[in-house]
């Protein structure tokens, strides 16, 4: 079979880069007889098989169910066990083989960002239409910790190594916390590691922990009347949303360093003349520790009580998702950077080098260098500013991620150039990549009794004996709505 091409113009010349390419040389270094690249080096059709369908589909949080099903299909078809819609939502899933311990779960992500969309072009070009697209990479996410959990799984089968392999599939990361509702249902109580990846521009294995967050959609009722004919009958919910968002902005000031706080205002009114009488604003609030978020959060809803109070509407709020930061594993972080280095970074082609190139063109400030992908940075323990759901998993589990170069060196998440290289072979062969580095990291934790109580051990000292787990969100149900 041989490449298709997708074409694209740029200025005087046609560039075309190879959308889907087999047979793939391996990456990194030799396998042992009977080692679990034995079988992932042939994946990587069916990692582009999953990726390139999820990235056109592009469906967002809690909404993805054609993403779903297709991975829930593949993993069937591969022997496994399909328990579907857990934890009350419809696309999250959970695909089992083997018996008993140890159990590992590897986390799979599928859906998208609304909002952003892009063609896989390294130009700014939208697709006509498509309103989401994967800005954050996870429909590679998705398709290559599928083929990891079934490489694990032959692997198993073949060489009569005692365990289990579980895929979890984890609807609405962006916003959704769905990994924070199937921790709350027991779904992680018997697993003895969880292993996550995500797309980054670099290749990393850092001890990376995260912020906690907590979210919420502040509703605001006033009253409608003409604008200009009878202003004085009207109360405007607008001017409560800003009003609460100028005391919000106040509240900055007053908050530790590293608190983050931002919002979008979703609804605002339709008509200058039309005092609204409903306006809705939707607020993320961050902090590394779980415990100042909750402190913080009393403050904003304070702003929305004493918006409401003096602009004469009133205010109610919904908490849409929480998260807990990344509990960081370093016996699991060391092991996963030592199965990296051995798996070395990625090497473009000459189309891909060509698309690179022009794409990198578009940065302002590039925060990493071109030639960076086929580099493995060094080791470390970082605080990232992001927020993930995998926190909630990372303090019922021992947890370990890594992050591979499946985009651009000097790629941000969350834009279009992240949705560009996600639907070409630089993203599939990225997700390719941290396929191998999971199936590799499973290999080890199966095989090496040492390291897994090591690795518990640090676990059971950084959570403590007292813990108690309390979900940032609150008892609330899941809300599959959130997108619509």
């Amino acid at each position: 079979m041989g490449a298709t091409f997708k074409k694209y113009w740029i200025k005087a010349g046609l560039i075309t880069l190879a959308a889907g390419l087999v047979g793939v040389s391996p990456i990194g270094a030799e396998d042992k007889p009977d080692g679990i690249s034995t079988d992932i080096n042939g994946r990587y059709s069916e990692v582009e098989r999953l990726a390139s369908s999820m990235w056109n589909w592009a469906e967002v949080g809690y909404q993805e169910e054609r993403s779903s099903k297709l991975l829930q299909t593949t993993l069937s078809d591969a022997g496994f066990k399909i328990d579907a819609a857990v934890a009350d939502i419809p696309t999250a899933f959970v695909a089992s083989w083997g018996n008993g311990g140890p159990v590992i779960g590897i986390l799979a992500e599928f859906d998208a960002l609304p909002g952003i969309n892009q063609a896989a072009v390294p130009i700014r070009q939208l697709v006509a239409g498509k309103g989401a697209g994967h800005a954050c990479g996870h429909n590679l996410f998705g398709a290559g910790s599928v083929q990891a959990a079934i490489a694990v799984k032959n692997w198993l089968e073949r060489t009569g190594t005692p365990g289990t392999v579980r895929l979890y599939g984890t609807p609405a990361e962006e916003g959704g916390s769905g990994k924070v509702y199937m921790v709350r249902a027991g779904l992680f109580d018997d697993v003895d590691f969880a292993l996550h990846w995500h797309a980054s521009d670099r290749n990393s294995a850092a001890a990376r922990t995260t912020l906690a967050n907590r979210s919420a959609k502040f509703r605001f009722y006033g009253k409608s009347a003409h604008a200009a004919g009878a202003p004085e009958r009207a109360r405007s919910a607008l001017d409560g949303v800003e009003a609460m968002n100028m005391m919000a902005n106040m509240l900055r000031e007053h908050v530790p360093q590293q608190t983050r706080i931002h919002y979008v205002i979703t609804k605002g009114g339709l008509a200058p003349n039309v005092v609204p009488d409903f306006a809705e604003v939707f607020y993320y609030l961050r902090h590394p520790k779980a415990s100042e978020v909750k402190k913080l959060w009393t403050r904003l809803e304070a702003t929305a009580k004493g918006a409401a109070e003096g602009t004469g509407t009133k205010v109610e709020w919904e908490i849409i998702h929480g998260n807990h930061p990344l509990l960081v594993n370093e016996t699991l972080a060391k092991m996963a950077d030592t199965k990296m280095r051995a798996l070395g970074g990625l090497s473009y082609t000459k189309q891909e080098q060509a698309f690179a190139d022009k794409l990198y063109e578009s940065f302002d400030d590039p925060k990493s260098a071109m030639g960076s992908e086929g580099d493995i940075q060094p080791y470390d323990v970082l605080l990232g500013y992001g927020s993930t759901d995998v926190g909630d998993v990372s303090i019922t589990v021992p947890t370990v991620g890594i992050r591979v170069a499946a985009w651009v060196p000097g790629t941000s998440a969350h834009s279009w150039q992240a949705v560009a290289a996600g639907g070409t072979t630089i993203g599939y062969k990225g997700a390719h990549l941290a396929a191998k580095a999971m199936a590799a990291m499973a290999e080890e934790l199966y095989l090496n009794a040492e390291l897994r109580e090591k690795a518990k051990a640090e676990f059971k000292a950084k959570k403590g004996d007292n813990y108690k787990y309390e979900a940032l969100l609150g008892e609330r149900t899941p809300p599959l709505d959130y997108r619509k």
